[in-house]
């Protein structure tokens, strides 16, 4: 067995893990990130940049470089119902650097971070090693055991940091205890090709299904919202019906989901889990991201509040690390404490105030949303749902 020593391992190299393992460095600590797959090229993950990921990246004073990476922009988001159009959130009324949500490719946002967290001496990404469980020493987690292609390997450090998604294997094998809300929904992601000029509303709702269309340039990336445990039903009525749903939504799809959408590998399921840790921390581990939290993919913040999370994380114990100290328990609970708020109002508003726009069966039609409701009779509140999706409750700082 290999053995590496660090000051911090971080387990998941995606946006938690990477913006970790970056800032970490970036404040003169030694740290190993762990990823288990060979690149970042997976699809049909969230690529939806807000505002407060923005704000971090021009703190870091590498916004002229992030913005070159191909991207839209995206300025409203417009939910579509049979009761008429509706401006849901206006991102454009923000007082705000960055007024605007950025959909670009994760895979281009990851390799960006590694690129930049190996410009310093003390970052290391370790690709195709796949985290197995925790190196233990009492009740305190003293590092990490890895499988790579080139046999085992240990990971000693000061500080490991979970950020290895909503199905971690490291809060599995720390034992730590999971609250589970009800998902309002789960998800079938597929690809469309997009014709030259080509708009649509970001959210149409239609009987038993919703649709949410991305715009990547060149393709639609569709998401077609099912109620939750409805994947089984949803292909027993086959594909011929999903076809005819994304059709009714609108017309020119129909020749290209003919072509396009020939069998069920061409669809990818998201089942959907909305879930978080009671205690995100053990000695010697801390869990962020999806790993402390899963989230819905509504409104896309999933992304942004783990990234959040690993910004203060690094803030608040990078100096810890640099004096050559172990956090405390304390230390630990104190990041927890700091994302808490955010992470709780954000499930609460996916889970209960937001529930009434998902499809709960495979009958009936979303027509009159109570979100779509309020802010259409208040349209003030476009720019507050803009802040509280784009922004969240307590945005983080890099220094």
């Amino acid at each position: 067995m290999q053995t590496l020593t660090s000051r911090a391992c971080v387990v998941g190299g995606g946006p938690a893990g990477m913006t970790a393992g970056l800032l970490l460095a970036r404040q003169g600590v030694d740290v190993v990130v762990v990823e288990k797959h060979g690149d970042f090229l997976r699809d049909f993950r969230g690529d939806t940049v807000h505002p407060s990921t923005l704000q971090v990246v021009a703190e870091l004073g590498m916004i002229d470089d992030f913005l070159r990476i191909p991207h839209s922009k995206v300025g409203t988001i417009t939910v579509q119902t049979p009761a008429g159009a509706t401006v849901f959130a206006d991102f454009t009324r923000l007082r705000h650097r960055f007024p605007y949500i950025a959909f670009m490719p994760q895979w281009d946002v990851l390799d960006f971070l590694a690129r930049k967290g190996q410009a310093y001496s003390g970052f290391r990404l370790i690709q195709k090693a796949e985290a197995t469980g925790i190196v233990r020493d009492g009740d305190r987690v003293r590092g990490v055991r890895a499988r790579t292609p080139d046999g085992p390997l240990e990971i000693r450090a000061d500080l490991v940091i979970a950020a290895d998604g909503r199905h971690s294997t490291l809060r599995r094998a720390a034992g730590l205890p999971v609250s589970a809300s009800a998902a309002p929904m789960d998800v079938l992601w597929f690809r469309l090709s997009r014709e030259p000029d080509e708009t649509m509303s970001f959210l149409h709702t239609g009987p038993g299904f919703v649709l949410v269309t991305i715009d990547r340039g060149d393709y639609w990336q569709v998401a077609y919202v099912i109620p939750h445990g409805a994947h089984d039903t949803v292909r027993a009525e086959g594909l011929d019906r999903l076809r005819t749903d994304v059709a009714s939504v609108h017309g020119p799809f129909a020749g290209r989901l003919r072509s396009e959408i020939s069998a069920w590998e061409d669809v990818r399921l998201l089942s959907v889990r909305v879930d978080r840790l009671r205690t995100w921390h053990r000695p010697g581990l801390l869990c962020i991201g999806d790993a402390a939290h899963a989230m819905s993919p509504a409104g896309g913040v999933g992304i942004n509040l783990a990234v959040q999370d690993a910004v203060a994380a690094a803030r608040m114990l990078g100096p810890v690390l640099r004096a050559g100290r172990t956090p405390s328990r304390r230390e630990l609970a104190a990041v927890q404490r700091r994302r808490s708020l955010p992470v709780r109002a954000v499930q609460t508003a996916q889970v209960h105030m937001l529930a009434d726009l998902y499809p709960k069966d495979r009958a009936s039609t979303v027509e009159r949303p109570l979100a779509a409701r309020v802010v259409r009779r208040f349209p003030f509140l476009t720019r507050w749902t803009a802040r509280f999706i784009g922004v969240g409750l307590r945005p983080e700082h890099v220094d």
